[in-house]
Parts: C-alpha cells; sequence; structure tokens
C-alpha cells in the first residue's frame, strides 16, 4: 500500500470513529431529554435565551441533529446561530443559521470551508407510547425532510463564528 492511499484509508478510519463517538453522544443526548421529560415550551426558553445571546453576543451553539441516508439516521454536529424563535398559532418556529461542521460524507469540516445554512427549526412535543404516555419536546428541520432530531447543547457556546454566519 502506498503511502497516499494509506494516509487516505487512516483519515477515513478517523471519520468513521468520530462518527461513531456522535451518535453516541445524540442518543445519550435524546435519553437524557426523555428522561427529564423536557416540553416544548421550556425548550422554546432555551432556544429565546440562545437568540438573545446570538444578537447581543454573537453566540453560536453546539448542534447536533439526525441526517436520513435511506433507511438510516446518521449524527451529524455543526454550529448554529439562533436569529428569531416565533410563536404563532400553537406553533413554534426557530430560525437559525447552520454551520455544518461534521458528516460522514465530508468528515471534519472547517468553518468556512462550506456555505452556511438558513434552516427553519419547529419545537414540538412529541407523545411517546412506547413509554406509557409521556411527552418529550423535539425540534426538527421544516425545511428539509433529512435533517431531525435537532439538539442543541447550551454549555458548548462559541463566539467567535460570527464572521462564518453572516
Amino acid at each position: 500500500m502506498d503511502e497516499k492511499t494509506l494516509v487516505n484509508e487512516y483519515r477515513r478510519w478517523l471519520s468513521f470513529q468520530q462518527q461513531a463517538q456522535l451518535d453516541r453522544e445524540h442518543r445519550g443526548a435524546q435519553q437524557r431529554l426523555e428522561a427529564s421529560k423536557v416540553s416544548a415550551t421550556r425548550m422554546t426558553e432555551a432556544y429565546r435565551s440562545m437568540a438573545s445571546k446570538g444578537a447581543s453576543d454573537g453566540a453560536s451553539y453546539r448542534t447536533l441533529f439526525l441526517r436520513e441516508h435511506g433507511d438510516t439516521a446518521l449524527a451529524c454536529e455543526g454550529w448554529l446561530w439562533v436569529r428569531r424563535v416565533l410563536a404563532e398559532g400553537g406553533s413554534t418556529r426557530v430560525r437559525a443559521t447552520l454551520l455544518i461542521t461534521f458528516t460522514l460524507e465530508e468528515g471534519r469540516i472547517e468553518p468556512g470551508r462550506h456555505p452556511v445554512e438558513k434552516v427553519s427549526l419547529e419545537i414540538f412535543d412529541q407523545l411517546n407510547i412506547d413509554r406509557g404516555m409521556s411527552s418529550v419536546a423535539r425540534v426538527d428541520r421544516i425545511d428539509s425532510h433529512r435533517d431531525t432530531r435537532f439538539i442543541t447543547l447550551l454549555d458548548a457556546v462559541r463566539g467567535d463564528l460570527r464572521r462564518h454566519m453572516q
């Protein structure tokens, strides 16, 4: 095996390792959300706080989400700059800018390498029949059917991505 092929295989292996770690992290965060029974109202308050910090400090928050690939959903990582939270007619929508930093196809993506995406998310309560009729807040992208189950981490914040988010 030549040196270039060896390095490419190693990078590919690292991407698969990162993918497995993100899948575990997303699954764990989803389980913690379900166990704490966070409501859509509480989730909306959190996103409003993110929007406020985003406007005043340029804060972007680490987010994990699932991207559908046929019959499989793989975790992706990015940074979300929340611009606005709109609550109208019993529906809560979030307008944000998403800077994707990891997908299995691309591997690690440096900020600025790809353009950011303007996204619209919806916050709603999902009924879990499997767990005795409990509900948990869920955040899905409504302008793309492939991206679902956004989990935005309030304790992972960056203020240095503002130039990429414009």
